[in-house]
């Protein structure tokens, strides 16, 4: 390859992620508009060591709360993401405004046990017990979809989403995808 030829493709390869750079943006603020919603009730949940907390409780002393929708244990790809997440949430908690959660498509026993096995410590509730996950669109009858929403808490009391995106293949959220990417002929779906 010439230093022409090489020139030429860096040149177009720096054009393109300012592109996809636009379009990532663009993105977050189109799932932002499609997001916005106040709750309609401070649903309940139970923790894993068997307590109520409610969804405002999630919050703790911060303004904002992301909530990782998980499909459960039978899902490879919500396991793979809530393990990359396990490694991050105390850096989004450590920005000061944010907390995070995970809730589970599993039974609470299931979620528990499977939990333990991850060697996840981030805080999970199940979403068996409530329509919460249907409500922010992350559930149909008994399916449930990955992804996360962001809500915050509003100066007179109410819970807004104020972001929502699914996670799928390629996504941002999980690097896996990325590197399998660059795998000549790799099935970046890991069905195998």
């Amino acid at each position: 390859m010439t230093e022409a030829e090489i020139n030429s493709i860096n040149k177009e390869l720096e054009s393109l992620y300012e592109d996809y750079m636009k379009a990532r943006k663009r993105m977050v603020e189109l799932n932002a508009k499609l997001g916005d919603t106040i709750v309609s009730q401070d649903y309940e949940f139970t923790s894993l060591d068997g307590g109520k907390v409610k969804l405002s409780e999630m919050f703790g002393s911060k303004k904002n709360l992301f909530v990782i929708h998980n499909m459960g244990k039978s899902c490879s790809y919500c396991t793979m993401w809530a393990d990359g997440i396990n490694g991050i949430y105390k850096y989004l908690e450590g920005r000061g405004k944010s907390a995070v959660v995970l809730i589970a498509g599993d039974d609470l026993e299931t979620h528990r046990q499977f939990k333990n096995s991850r060697g996840w410590t981030m805080t999970s509730y199940s979403a068996k017990e409530n329509d919460f996950t249907k409500e922010m669109g992350f559930q149909g009858g008994e399916n449930f979809y990955p992804g996360v929403s962001v809500f915050e808490k509003t100066d007179d009391g109410k819970i807004r989403r104020i972001n929502k995106e699914w996670f799928g293949p390629t996504d941002p959220y999980c690097p896996v995808w990325h590197f399998l990417e660059l795998l000549p002929h790799e099935d970046i779906t890991m069905n195998s």
